[in-house]
């Protein structure tokens, strides 16, 4: 169990956002959350062993805001990092928020409302405008492309934390490691449920992105 930083509270959100070299990207994102009409979370950065100068961008808004949090770990992989915040995290649930993605204004507070009228659900997801091409490596075989409608994006995950650490975090894998964990999740009977309301900005044109550099693989 993590140790509070916060004062006779516990946020309702830990939104992870984990990083490697894009420095550039981070205002976007962040200037998105900070922008939320829900203001009960944390922000938990995890940079997985940037090179770039992410730390310098991020100074000023750790400096500023108390909830606002920044880890840095050698470069261990996507999965790595998601678990490092989540152990970290101090909020009963974990959301993510990749760094070249942004949230619209009320992201949070419609899947707070969600959770809050339904609270045997541990697990919701989706909700995602597109910007840029909407296919993706299929991943159980990149060389075929598959529609986004077709598959879960791990940006929208709302998770209960607890659950999250019950069921062994996330697997340490190179690609689709939330499509696996959604499994690991329905296999264990956790009570999920969808969102269809487009509030997570999902950028595709990101040529870093894994998504657009598995087929090359």
């Amino acid at each position: 169990m993590s140790v509070s930083p916060y004062a006779n509270r516990i946020p309702f959100f830990s939104v992870l956002m984990c990083t490697y070299n894009r420095a550039q990207l981070l205002p976007r994102a962040i200037t998105s959350l900070l922008a939320q009409t829900e203001t009960d979370w944390e922000l938990i950065i995890i940079d997985d062993g940037s090179t770039d100068n992410t730390f310098e961008v991020l100074q000023p808004y750790i400096l500023k805001h108390e909830n606002i949090r920044y880890m840095y770990q050698q470069n261990r992989g996507l999965g790595s990092s998601r678990n490092a915040g989540v152990l970290a995290a101090c909020g009963l649930f974990v959301t993510f928020l990749d760094s070249d993605d942004e949230y619209l204004p009320d992201h949070l507070l419609i899947r707070k409302t969600a959770l809050v009228q339904n609270n045997d659900v541990h697990f919701i997801h989706g909700g995602i405008e597109v910007i840029g091409n909407p296919y993706v490596p299929d991943k159980d075989d990149n060389t075929k492309l598959i529609h986004l409608d077709e598959c879960v994006v791990g940006g929208t995950f709302v998770l209960r934390r607890d659950m999250v650490l019950a069921l062994g975090g996330y697997p340490h894998i190179r690609f689709a490691d939330d499509a696996a964990f959604y499994q690991i999740a329905v296999d264990a009977g956790v009570p999920i449920a969808k969102i269809d309301s487009p509030t997570y900005r999902y950028y595709r044109d990101t040529p870093d992105s894994l998504c657009n550099t598995m087929g090359n693989l």
